[in-house]
């Protein structure tokens, strides 16, 4: 089965399939997801991607992220990635998007419109191991404070994420969804 990505203009609307790696190689926009799961005392849930992954390899991200297929909704998406990489199963809430380019390793580019989901669960992560290397709980101050200290540890969206995160975790925290 050929791995494809979904390419999108700068609305999201698609334009076409590309092969997953061609399409990071030559950078083009492509549609993206990421989830972020926090517990219920507030601590977001990061995985370590698997240091064989073919970029960002052995890096510390948000609880997972991928690519929808074809004639896939980004939420079904995030929930079967949700499922396939970190063995969890919960209610996932749209939060937002964002768009950015990064080169992530040596002639690998990710240019992504990405939709952004967060969840609450207590489960214990099962992690898939051919993705994830493991998995730990950080405060969101705790995790600012480290990017700026350890840049070089953390995947590149999750840097360029951050402060939009911020402010969705801070409203959880005013609704009393968490902490």
């Amino acid at each position: 089965m050929i791995d494809n990505v979904i390419l999108v203009d700068s609305d999201d609307n698609q334009v076409g399939l590309m092969e997953k790696m061609q399409a990071h190689f030559s950078g083009q926009l492509h549609r993206a997801f990421s989830v972020f799961i926090f517990n219920s005392k507030g601590e977001l849930l990061l995985q370590q991607r698997a240091v064989d992954k073919y970029h960002s390899g052995g890096k510390w991200t948000n609880t997972c992220c991928s690519h929808p297929r074809e004639h896939e909704h980004t939420t079904v998406a995030a929930h079967r990635r949700l499922l396939e990489e970190m063995g969890m199963v919960c209610h996932l809430e749209y939060g937002f998007n964002f768009m950015y380019k990064a080169e992530v390793t040596a002639g690998i580019i990710e240019h992504e419109f990405d939709h952004v989901y967060f969840g609450i669960s207590d489960n214990r992560p099962n992690f898939a191991p051919q993705e994830v290397a493991g998995f730990r709980y950080i405060g969101m101050n705790e995790l600012a404070k480290d990017i700026k200290v350890h840049p070089e540890l953390y995947t590149e969206w999750l840097k360029i994420c951050l402060e939009k995160v911020m402010k969705y975790y801070t409203q959880m925290l005013k609704d009393g969804r968490i902490g």
